[in-house]
């Protein structure tokens, strides 16, 4: 069975700038509404499937000269010595974000001092873990989960950096997210408008799904308590189809996670425009039945579309 509950992730750009230190600490607190939904859990075997902060960098507009100031100078008692690379004058972490078609939006992070490590992204109760480049860069695109989306970053040493960005075209959009950490990998599928699993209208992050809608995973494999997140997106607002998609998501059992209770989180942003959370707690069959997959029937809710 599974231990559901629901929350509703509200606040604006001031108070989530504001909160910024807290939550490089301690994470995006929420309330619950008490409810809890039933959840339907179906094993099958493969084949039988079917089918603080350093630097800040704004966007928008840089902090005040004498804000700056006093940040650096509180901050810079609480993070760890560094000395650069003999090759490196500049450690700084700095970090862009830029809105793209699609309600996404495109993230930059350069720290130069950082090659080859663990980098962490934040946004609107999401965590993401990737992976820096030998030169400390990373080049990211995150559908976004609110219009004026703000993006924490922070590396192994407790230093980080911020990025913001406008999402204009965020409200055609309805989006259901899912993460979790380790190395179990969770499947979205979306049977849109009643299509049927391998045709046309069957979406999935498989590169071969044909749809309207996209599923985009994240993650990093290289780290086994990495943050992962699969996000399901469909432009609501520019179809002019109507009817349900069905949502149904897949795990399979595996020797890493067999036996175990497997924490996920559901962010689900629907027709209303307020972005959702749920926490689950998923027990995963015994280690005989490794290599089998859960399917998830009733997980998230179906979306309805309406003609526009």
């Amino acid at each position: 069975m599974f231990v559901i509950k629901n929350y509703v992730t509200t606040g604006g750009t001031v108070a989530c700038a504001l909160a910024i230190g807290y939550l490089m600490q301690n994470g995006s607190p929420a309330q619950s509404d008490g409810a809890q939904a039933p959840v339907t859990v179906a094993a099958a075997n493969q084949s039988s499937v079917i089918a603080g902060l350093e630097g800040i960098v704004l966007t928008s507009s840089p902090p005040a000269a004498d804000a700056t100031t006093d940040i650096k100078a509180s901050r810079s008692a609480l993070q760890p010595s560094r000395s650069a690379p003999s090759d490196q004058t500049n450690c700084a972490l700095s970090a862009r974000a830029k809105a793209i078609p699609g309600a996404a939006a495109r993230l930059t992070v350069k720290a130069p001092c950082h090659g080859n490590e663990r980098i962490e992204i934040h946004h609107s109760g999401l965590t993401v873990t990737q992976r820096t480049d030998k030169n400390g860069a990373l080049d990211l695109t995150i559908p976004a989960l609110s219009e004026y989306a703000i993006f924490l970053i922070s590396v192994d040493d407790q230093t980080g950096t911020v990025a913001t960005t406008h999402i204009p075209d965020l409200a055609n959009y309805n989006r259901i997210a899912l993460q979790w950490q380790g190395e179990t990998d969770l499947q979205i599928h979306a049977l849109e408008f009643g299509a049927s699993y391998g045709t046309a209208g069957h979406v999935s992050s498989d590169p071969d799904a044909k749809g309207a809608g996209k599923v985009v995973h994240l993650g990093q494999q290289a780290f086994g308590d990495a943050q992962n997140i699969e996000i399901y997106s469909f432009p609501a607002g520019e179809t002019s189809q109507a009817g349900s998609i069905e949502l149904t998501v897949e795990a399979e059992v595996t020797e890493a996670n067999c036996g175990r209770d497997l924490a996920v989180q559901s962010l689900e942003l629907r027709g209303d425009r307020r972005l959702r959370s749920r926490d689950l707690t998923l027990p995963m069959p015994d280690c005989t039945q490794a290599g089998d997959f859960l399917v998830l029937n009733n997980l998230l809710q179906d979306l309805t579309i309406a003609a526009n």
